[in-house]
């Protein structure tokens, strides 16, 4: 339920609220007022078929079909409003639970899947959608992405005023990264740096098992300060706002102004990931107030009301929904094991011989099983 601190509502930016009425913004509501009712029909259906890939992905994980699963649910309005507000010379840094951001990317949904069934550290080419490989270690990337940011900047890719060529970086990560040295030192180098990089903050309230009110006694936005980085807090549950906020902190960074700090507060209304129980610290009163807070069902309220949701529109979506967790489906349980040393393929961008012996000792490793299918 609504709280204090890094729980609470100050400060918070909302156009959309959970009963699906608008809500007036003076500063935030210019970004958001070029939406027309088919784009928030698409912000819908976005937000449907990134649920329904994932109720699948937790399926078959259910089913012993994937070693692991990180679950989005409850987070597609942050992730879908934040992605449709960039453009193709921006390029985003996932952590592991952007899923909606990768669908605005153009990212193979059940490709993800390779990832957590064990067969290849990625599947997409990032060039190619300007969307980062998935990164596992908490925190880490956000010192990639400024890094990335930097190099924008240096190669004349931010403040020339042409918009095909100005763009921005968006950083993704979660409360619990917050308080990770990592997190720290990158937000460091990008105020000193004035680097075009916007830090998206999805505080989903918990690190695993622990409250956010355990990292921080204020809001997490407040955190930027202290760097000297403007921020910004959203209701992360509110897909118009999202985009609203983000589309104003993308333009900020790409026209050379710096940095920006967005605190999105949502909720993750599944597990951390299949492994986890989260029954064993929340209540069901706490779930239950937030799921009268979903970020679809509002949406879908607010088009419904004024009658911009037709049903044939709707009846699409949803056989395209199915489709979609068919196709995932049907992919996962097709995929066999491919040749273990590709996991040495992609380390450099050239060879390296520190990787070629790391290679040949591994050849060697498995050629000392007399049954080579018990090492895969």
């Amino acid at each position: 339920m609504a709280g204090i601190g890094p729980l609470s509502e100050e400060g918070l930016v909302r156009l959309l609220d959970h009963t699906g009425e608008r809500v007036a913004d003076e500063y935030f509501g210019p970004f958001a007022e070029h939406l027309t009712f088919d784009d928030l029909r698409g912000f819908w259906r976005d937000m449907i078929m990134t649920r329904a890939f994932d109720t699948e992905a937790t399926s078959l994980q259910r089913q012993g079909e994937l070693g692991l699963w990180v679950a989005s649910l409850g987070q597609e309005a942050a992730q879908i409003g934040s992605g449709r507000a960039l453009r193709d010379p921006d390029y985003a840094f996932p952590s592991y639970r952007e899923h909606g951001v990768a669908f605005t990317r153009g990212i193979d949904m059940p490709s993800i899947l390779r990832v957590f069934r064990g067969l290849e550290h990625s599947t997409w080419d990032p060039a190619a959608h300007n969307f980062h490989i998935y990164t596992l270690v908490i925190g880490a990337h956000t010192l990639h992405a400024v890094g990335y940011a930097q190099a924008m900047d240096w190669d004349g890719l931010v403040g020339s005023g042409d918009p095909d060529k100005d763009g921005a970086v968006i950083c993704y990560f979660g409360d619990g990264a917050t308080s990770q040295g990592d997190v720290n030192e990158a937000m460091v180098f990008a105020a000193v740096n004035n680097a075009p990089i916007v830090f998206f903050i999805q505080n989903n309230q918990f690190a695993i098992s622990e409250s956010v009110t355990r990292q921080s006694t204020v809001p997490l936005a407040q955190r930027a300060i202290g760097f000297g980085i403007p921020s910004v807090r959203v209701d992360g549950n509110d897909v118009v706002a999202v985009h609203a906020v983000t589309r104003w902190a993308m333009e900020h960074a790409r026209s050379g102004a710096g940095p920006v700090v967005i605190e999105a507060l949502t909720y993750r209304m599944g597990a951390h990931t299949t492994s986890d129980d989260p029954t064993r610290y929340r209540s069901s009163a706490d779930e239950d107030y937030w799921r009268e807070r979903d970020p679809i069902a509002r949406v879908e309220t607010y088009l419904r009301g004024l009658g911009e949701l037709p049903e044939d529109f709707e009846e699409a979506v949803r056989a395209d929904a199915k489709e979609l967790g068919r196709v995932t489906r049907e992919a996962v349980k097709s995929w066999q094991p491919g040749p273990t040393d590709t996991i040495f393929e992609h380390v450099y961008a050239e060879p390296h011989p520190l990787v070629d012996a790391d290679r040949a000792w591994f050849a060697q490793y498995e050629a000392s099983f007399t049954d080579k299918e018990v090492t895969r």
